[in-house]
């Protein structure tokens, strides 16, 4: 039981050291984090399942053309970043 629970703390602690630190913006007004919240996520999860719709629609053409990287890019993973990973309140990354 010691060993097994060693093993799994080391295997933690090698875990956490891979994990990159993340600081809150404190940039964005509380009337833009409002507007992001209410409009602005919402908005961008609808365009990106839109847009993932779609993609799969388009992909026979995109694999002929050979354009599925940047069909990709442009209808899935950009509305994407702007939905999950953009920081709460920062509209102006949406001009992007």
């Amino acid at each position: 039981m010691k060993t097994k629970l060693l093993t799994a703390v080391c295997a933690v602690a090698i875990g956490m050291c891979s994990v990159t630190p993340s600081f809150a913006s404190g940039s964005g007004s509380p009337e833009a984090v409002v507007a992001d919240v209410i409009v602005a996520r919402p908005a961008c999860l609808v365009v990106t399942v839109f847009g993932a719709a779609f993609f799969v629609v388009t992909l026979p053409v995109a694999v002929v053309s050979k354009s599925v990287k940047s069909s990709c890019h442009t209808m899935v993973v950009k509305p994407a970043k702007a939905t999950f990973t953009r920081p709460l309140g920062d509209l102006d990354a949406l001009l992007d």
